[in-house]
Parts: C-alpha cells; structure tokens; sequence
C-alpha cells in the first residue's frame, strides 16, 4: 500500500489538463465580470441619453 501512495504521488499524468481547465475557469470568470460591470454602466447611459433626446427641442442649435 505505502508503495502504491508514493507512485500515485509522483505520477503527473492529467496535472496539465486541470491547470488548463483552471486557466480557462478564470478567464470566463474574469470575461462575465467585466461584461457585467460594463452593461450596467451603458444601461445608465443610455437611459440618460433617451431622457435627453426626448426633451431636446428640434430647433436647437448646435453651439447656441
């Protein structure tokens, strides 16, 4: 038994597809974060910009 530890400690066969599946966890992780963070900012914006556009007066001028 004591033998069968101590080659099943030293076998790495499968340790680089788990890094792998790690590294690619994260980096989804990292992705849905920011897409989270920046749709929430442009919903704001563009609730601003409607309520702007919708009391803008057609004759206004640019720079007037």
């Amino acid at each position: 038994m004591i033998k069968f530890i101590k080659n099943f400690r030293k076998d790495e066969n499968g340790a680089v597809t788990v890094d792998w599946v790690v590294l690619t966890a994260a980096v989804v992780g990292l992705g849905v974060a920011a897409f989270a963070a920046v749709e929430s900012s442009t919903s704001t914006l563009t609730t601003e910009m409607t309520s702007a556009l919708n009391t803008a007066d057609a004759t206004t001028t640019i720079g007037g």
